[in-house]
């Protein structure tokens, strides 16, 4: 038998934000996978990737900003996509202490293929594109707020 929680309760588990964000993150992240594996990327890589298609080329500081990573996180998975052949890292011209990372041939043929992947998730999620679109702006209100 369930131990009944109290509905004022401020410590059910049921009831934690946190909770249910972190469950949330990991079942949709996970959806990603059999989409993203085909492609040799991880959710983060293909993360960056998206950053990339928007914005290249990036240095790897204005990259790190975009994706809300630090320097010791993005590297490995700069060098990752770099073996795979997706992107190049390259110094700045201008600024020799700068990383510029753009996209190869292969990369920019990439999105062609990424491009099956957000109705594939929407399609798997069942909500409809205004619940989708609900949701991106609550959790970005979050995001924001949550900020130091």
């Amino acid at each position: 038998m369930e131990p009944v929680t109290e509905p004022t309760d401020l410590l059910a588990l049921d009831r934690q934000v946190c909770f249910a964000l972190s469950i949330a993150s990991r079942s949709v992240i996970a959806l990603y996978r059999p989409l993203l594996q085909p492609m040799g990327l991880t959710h983060p890589q293909y993360l960056a990737m998206l950053a990339l298609w928007q914005h290249e080329p990036l240095s790897v500081k204005e990259l790190g900003e975009l994706l809300q990573l630090d320097a010791g996180t993005l590297s490995p998975l700069l060098k990752r996509l770099q073996s795979l052949g997706y992107v190049n890292r390259e110094r700045n011209a201008m600024d020799e202490r700068s990383l510029v990372v753009t996209l190869t041939p292969e990369g920019r043929r990439l999105r062609a293929e990424a491009e099956k992947i957000p109705p594939a998730i929407v399609d798997r999620l069942g909500m409809s594109l205004s619940e989708l679109q609900d949701l991106h702006a609550v959790l970005s209100r979050v995001i924001e707020a949550a900020r130091p």
